[in-house]
């Protein structure tokens, strides 16, 4: 499991290694790992031609340290520098000590009887380099890159690696105000840090590579954010015992569809039959439609408290938005087994319901523009700050909410926010929302708890799209991500 700390956090794990360690033991630590990742992306040190790009804060020093490694293994290095007076004193002597050279990023002439050069070399230097280094702010930076980091960002035309995380991201919540670097890769140490796993952030940082400095034992057990891997997944998946029958592995609840909108109660139920549970059972008008294609679905016309013993429910997917659908919204959050909430179920839904008041776990699963309608806020507020507002969801609805988007988050009260790091653009497509959540509802009735499956049911609807039979990189229908979800269970599992 990848886990992400928030800056506040890191920095006092910092300070309590720092006390332990010798004089700028954590930088050389840090830099050492910095040099090594460049190296195998350059693939060949010497030789090559490296910038820096160096700001006044630790990623700077973190930079210009890693500079005088590589310079020291025949690479020609060129330290940019920001604000020349607050660079990492330590680090310029290490760096003209290797052989590397230093310009201001502008101004005149700076110090040539130290190997600096005029500042109108900077873009040049930046412009040649097979390899550019960001160690303009560290994770502290608040808001966009300034004018003149932002014209040497656009010179670059080489590798862009990271110091600890792009420039111009939020460390703390994935958000970019203003200009940013994009990076290749981000080397980031000791943790993650909550923005390179979160949209638009993580969209900058390119492949993330985290190095040890020894921070563990000084990190509290908890993170801020964490994201499931393979195995982190495949251990949760519900597998039946020999004593299992249909009953026993659960029974999930479909209340999906309407006259208008019949495939939605289709491509809920074929998420829901591949999500571990034993049985599906459809209540709603689209029956014949729902048994056509699945013949094995129990079917009834409503309403949902007669229809028959269920583990869960799935409300909401192209349900509607008249009175039939609001009692049936109404029915389902009356009983007392986890419901998941979905689409028209979240109009439906009133504003500020106190989902704690039911007895069993509730999951709501919006896009962006339900989630504004919901908090009473504007789509771009929740685009832009998608941690805040999946946290502001969870706690005011207190509910399980799984806010999807090109970064899937999900958050429950009082534990780390969970992100998905599978997906694919693809998946924005009518319909696939409805394959997951009748996907996240069985894999409730199979008994897993409401962060769980919906963590492990979003894990697997973003892996689909790499399992359909359409040619890699094609577009693909909602229809292909449920049909490729045994595969991609297969997959995990192996």
């Amino acid at each position: 499991m990848r886990i992400a700390y928030s800056v506040e956090t890191v920095r006092t794990a910092e300070r309590q290694l720092m006390a332990r360690l010798p004089e700028g033991a954590l930088m050389q630590r840090a830099a050492a790992g910095l040099a090594a990742a460049c190296a195998d992306l350059l693939g060949r040190v010497y030789g090559s031609r490296v910038a820096l790009l160096v700001g006044s804060g630790d990623n700077g020093g973190d930079a210009l340290y890693a500079g005088a490694r590589l310079a020291r293994r025949g690479a020609g290095v060129t330290a940019v520098l920001l604000n020349p007076e607050r660079a990492h004193q330590g680090g310029l002597a290490a760096l003209r000590a290797a052989g590397g050279r230093t310009v201001p990023a502008e101004g005149g002439q700076a110090g040539t009887d130290r190997g600096e050069a005029a500042s109108d070399d900077a873009e040049a230097a930046v412009a040649r380099a097979d390899l550019v280094i960001d160690g303009i702010v560290g994770i502290g930076g608040k808001g966009g890159l300034r004018p003149d980091a932002e014209r040497l960002v656009r010179a670059v035309r080489g590798i862009v690696v990271a110091v600890d995380l792009p420039s111009g991201v939020d460390a703390d919540t994935g958000e970019v105000r203003g200009s940013a670097v994009r990076a290749n890769a981000t080397i980031t140490f000791g943790t993650y840090k909550p923005g390179l796993l979160i949209d638009p952030a993580h969209t900058h940082a390119g492949a993330l590579r985290l190095i040890d400095i020894g921070l563990d034992a000084h990190l509290p057990a908890d993170p801020d954010v964490e994201a499931l891997q393979h195995e982190d997944v495949a251990a949760l998946l519900p597998r039946p015992t020999p004593e299992s029958d249909k009953y026993r592995r659960g029974v999930v609840g479909v209340v999906a569809g309407s006259a208008r909108y019949p495939g939605a109660a289709v491509l809920a139920v074929s998420g829901a039959l591949r999500g571990g549970a034993g049985a599906v059972r459809y209540v709603g008008p689209a029956a014949d439609n729902v048994i056509s294609r699945f013949p094995e679905t129990l079917v009834h016309t409503g309403p949902p408290a007669k229809a028959g013993r269920v583990q869960s429910w799935v409300v909401g997917p192209g349900l509607g938005d008249g009175a039939a659908a609001k009692h049936s919204l109404d029915d389902v959050l009356a009983s007392d087994v986890p419901v998941l909430v979905d689409a028209d179920g979240l109009h439906l839904l009133p504003t500020g319901s106190d989902l704690r008041k039911r007895e069993a776990a509730t999951v709501l699963t919006p896009h962006a523009g339900e989630a504004a309608a919901l908090l009473g806020v504007s789509r771009e507020e929740v685009e832009s700050g998608r941690l805040a507002a999946v946290r502001a969801l969870s706690e005011r609805y207190g509910a399980t909410v799984l806010l999807k988007g090109s970064t899937t988050l999900i958050a429950a009260e009082h534990q780390p926010v969970r992100v998905n790091p599978t997906g694919t653009g693809w998946l924005a497509t009518a319909g696939s929302g409805d394959v997951l959540s009748g996907l996240i509802g069985s894999l409730l009735a199979t008994g897993l708890p409401a962060r769980d499956a919906a963590s492990v049911g979003a894990y697997l609807h973003g892996l689909a799209p790499r399992r359909t039979t359409a040619p890699h990189g094609a577009p693909i229908a909602a229809y292909d991500v449920s049909t490729a979800l045994t595969d991609t269970w297969r997959d995990v599992l192996a």
